[in-house]
């Protein structure tokens, strides 16, 4: 089962956090330590009944408000926190595809994770025009066919040893189509036939965007919450403390199955996710982080 860290508050008063947030906004300065107590402690709906409290109150837009008061990485993580989940997922979506070059990663997180109501609200929220298999929202759910685990493992098998278009088009029907629990079942009749991994197998005969983008999905499938440990300590450890990552990742997952990517974390990698975020990040940008992580002392 997993587990986020995040929950709704108990005793929700949207209009007096309103207050306190207004009166942390006022004048020159802010009251950060106000701001990351009030956003980091509600749910996701909790902070749209606050926004719209806000409004109301003072005629104006928090996010506003927020981008206006804020700076660098701690503004994108309290901004981040007032989006609705298939909003931020098509923010991040956006800059990732905007100006020169892609950043992939940040692609391939959301389209390999997400599922198909995931997607469907995400689509509504950004006319993605790209019109790929992953985006279409038409995973099976729930259903499972051994013999047609058996067919569609040899067609993968195929597809790595011939990699022609239409190869890869069935690849990709295969891998974004089918249920969850109907690849496990395809990934197991992989091995038997091939004697190998598909994970390796996609990692010999393919390369770039499309490999990385694949090999995701199927880590996916066999562990989500791994797969974000492991993407976390990518970010952390590969790429110098690569800060969009870690925000996006903490921020959506966070009422998902977060707890369970830190349990994931600490198996894997030996040291928790609040000691790397703890000795990487500075500031109230830490203290933000580690309250969405909800780390504490006995984590370090």
């Amino acid at each position: 089962m997993f587990c986020g860290t995040i929950f709704p508050a108990p005793n929700f008063n949207p209009i007096m956090d309103a207050q306190m947030l207004g009166g942390a906004l006022q004048g020159f300065g802010c009251d950060k330590d106000m701001l990351i107590d009030i956003l980091t402690q509600r749910c996701n709906a909790q902070r749209l009944m606050i926004a719209e409290a806000y409004q109301s109150m003072y005629g104006r837009d928090l996010i506003g408000d927020l981008k206006e008061k804020l700076s660098d990485h701690f503004k994108d993580v309290m901004v981040g926190l007032m989006y609705l989940p298939p909003s931020y997922d098509a923010h991040e979506l956006w800059h990732a595809m905007k100006g020169v070059g892609t950043e992939e990663n940040c692609l391939i997180d959301i389209l390999a994770s997400r599922t198909n109501g995931e997607i469907f609200q995400m689509r509504e929220a950004y006319c993605l025009r790209k019109p790929v298999f992953i985006l279409q929202g038409t995973r099976e759910e729930g259903y499972t066919d051994p013999a047609m685990a058996a067919q569609d493992a040899m067609v993968l098998w195929e597809a790595c040893q011939q990699k022609t278009g239409e190869h890869k088009t069935m690849l990709q029907m295969i891998l974004c189509n089918k249920s969850c629990q109907q690849l496990w079942l395809v990934f197991q009749e992989f091995q038997n036939i091939s004697g190998q991994d598909i994970v390796d197998a996609i990692n010999e005969c393919y390369d770039g965007y499309f490999q990385e983008l694949l090999v995701a999905i199927v880590l996916c499938v066999r562990d989500k919450p791994g797969y974000f440990a492991y993407r976390l300590y990518s970010a952390i450890h590969d790429f110098g403390f690569h800060n969009k990552t870690i925000i996006r990742i903490l921020i959506a997952r966070s009422e998902i199955d977060l707890m369970t990517i830190r349990k994931r974390y600490k198996e894997r990698y030996g040291k928790s996710l609040f000691h790397d975020i703890k000795n990487c990040a500075s500031g109230h940008y830490e203290k933000a982080l580690l309250a969405i992580c909800a780390g504490d002392a006995e984590d370090y």
